[in-house]
């Protein structure tokens, strides 16, 4: 799928280095984007996925070790960015902690409890899944005022994962992360800046899911057979399901979208962009049914 408008776009990925983040950076980097990949952790994940879209790509590619729950690192890579490409396009909130790494030495299966949960890892995994996006959009988004022009996409979870226990305070974080969304999508109507949610639909083989052979695990998936029900494959759909209502909520193409919710598994990229969109594009809920 062909987005002209992407090239040399300037665009933030963070939690770039892996996962459903270097998915992304991988069609931007095809499409002519420029991009800042951003980590938390570790340089050498980040270094060795530069040298990959490095070799891949027509657009550059920079990376920077920063903390999304770090107002100061936020800030730091606004001003990174700006300084290597001149602008700020499109923020892609993506950085995102496991549920399961709370409650140390149980898996899923073990039917943890919230009171066995580890404090600590507790408030680090809400910091960075619902406080992160938060400082990392606070620190654009003037940016993009000025500039009347700008896209931020925040990276969610399926619905029945908002209320599935074992998982810690993950799905909370991510039921958070989309209110907030459409609060901000609603204070930024009309400034030539949007603001909407993408989640692949179901797990993914990233390695946020437990288990060896990350990258490997993904099941048969194909999009024609859909609309698929969220939270229900019964495997792992494959990073890229992620790709296709990037590139397209990052182009000119999207502008009328603002305060939407995207499945990129029901993304059927043979269909013309404004159909798989639609398709892709989830039911809004108007009032609140959390209990």
């Amino acid at each position: 799928m062909s987005h002209p408008s992407l090239k040399d776009r300037s665009i933030i990925i963070t939690g770039g280095g892996r996962g459903l983040g270097k998915a992304m950076a991988e069609g931007f980097i095809d499409a002519g984007a420029n991009l800042m990949l951003t980590g938390g952790h570790s340089a050498a994940e980040l270094a060795a996925t530069k040298a990959e879209l490095d070799a891949r790509g027509t657009g550059r590619c920079e990376t920077m070790l920063a903390d999304v729950t770090d107002a100061q690192a936020c800030l730091a890579v606004a001003k990174a960015t700006q300084q290597a490409f001149g602008r700020i396009d499109v923020l892609i909130n993506n950085a995102a902690r496991a549920g399961n790494t709370v409650y140390p030495g149980k898996t899923y299966m073990d039917q943890p409890r919230f009171w066995e949960a580890d404090p600590g890892i507790y408030t680090d995994l809400v910091l960075t899944n619902f406080v992160g996006p938060f400082m990392m959009t606070r620190a654009v988004v003037e940016i993009m005022l000025a500039q009347k022009f700008g896209r931020i996409i925040n990276v969610s979870t399926s619905r029945p994962t908002m209320l599935f226990g074992p998982g810690g305070p993950y799905g909370p974080t991510k039921a958070g992360l989309e209110a907030s969304s459409r609060i901000w999508a609603s204070q930024l109507e009309g400034t030539g800046v949007t603001m909407n949610v993408l989640l692949p639909g179901g797990a993914a083989d990233t390695a946020l899911i437990p288990g060896p052979g990350v990258g490997t695990r993904a099941a048969p998936w194909n999009p024609a057979d859909g609309p698929f029900e969220e939270g229900r494959n019964t495997g792992l759909y494959p990073p890229a399901v992620m790709v296709a209502p990037a590139l397209w909520l990052a182009s000119d193409e999207s502008s009328a979208s603002n305060g939407a919710r995207f499945v990129g598994c029901n993304w059927n990229p043979a269909l013309p962009a404004a159909q798989a969109a639609a398709h892709s594009r989830a039911s809004e809920i108007n009032t609140p049914q959390i209990i």
